[in-house]
């Protein structure tokens, strides 16, 4: 439950090691919040790092096994109670010219980057349902606003993650809990590190810098930077023939 001054108090972040889900969480931390769950493959073999002043759990979590996924989000539960914020922060980028080559490794990557999102945002919904409070933080991205053949697995399932998270946000109105859709473009980080960065690129801090400011407004989309919200509006209407122009 968020705390008398408004601040959240408690965060779950699947994906523990997430640059983005650490900055968001680090931010929050400083804004209050009190006790925090990181989850990630392997977590509990080590020591939980030290965030601010916060209580920090570590938990086991499989982006690629959505059979564990609720046991995961119902631990944390059990660790620190109602879960404030609870954030999805997992994924994998991969290589078009990869994909082209290996199908099966296309398919394993969409599995993680859209079905375990899909696994884990239901069940994190249905436990911020039964509390009547807490926003799911759903990392979406411009490459699903309109998909590029540069790379077209990645930016498909991401178009499929944000579809579903605005549907998700729809079924959870009126409940008490929320969903807020975050709209990166391209971010520097370890994930694209040797790739040239693409114009109104962002930092995990910026992007976290973001969240945090939607999270304290209510926002239902956030888009960092704020201009690719006006770019993508032009971008979704452009003729086919002149999309699939685009830069590789």
């Amino acid at each position: 439950m968020r705390n008398a001054l408004g601040s959240v108090d408690t965060v779950l972040l699947l994906g523990g090691r997430s640059e983005i889900g650490l900055a968001i969480v680090e931010r929050l931390v400083r804004d209050g919040a009190r006790r925090v769950v990181l989850a990630a493959r392997g977590a509990t073999g080590g020591e939980p790092p030290v965030i601010g002043d916060a209580e920090v759990h570590l938990l086991d979590f499989d982006a690629s096994r959505p059979e564990t996924h609720g046991e995961v989000i119902e631990a944390a539960a059990k660790l620190v109670g109602d879960l404030d914020v609870v954030i999805p922060a997992f994924g994998v980028l991969g290589r078009q010219a990869d994909y082209d080559a290996d199908p099966v490794a296309a398919a394993e990557a969409v599995a993680v980057n859209y079905g375990g999102h899909v696994s884990a945002g239901l069940y994190a919904a249905r436990r911020l349902r039964e509390q009547g409070h807490g926003t799911l933080v759903v990392l979406s991205s411009v490459a699903g606003i309109r998909v590029r053949r540069a790379n077209f697995v990645y930016g498909s399932a991401k178009a499929g993650l944000d579809g579903f998270a605005q549907g998700l946000g729809d079924a959870l109105h009126g409940s008490g809990a929320r969903v807020m859709v975050v709209r990166p473009g391209f971010v520097v980080g370890r994930m694209t590190e040797g790739m040239t960065p693409a114009p109104l690129s962002s930092t995990p801090g910026q992007v976290a810098d973001a969240v945090v400011a939607g999270l304290r407004s209510g926002a239902e989309t956030v888009w960092v930077p704020g201009a690719l919200r006006a770019m993508f509006a032009v971008m979704r209407v452009l003729p086919r023939a002149v999309w699939r122009r685009m830069p590789r």
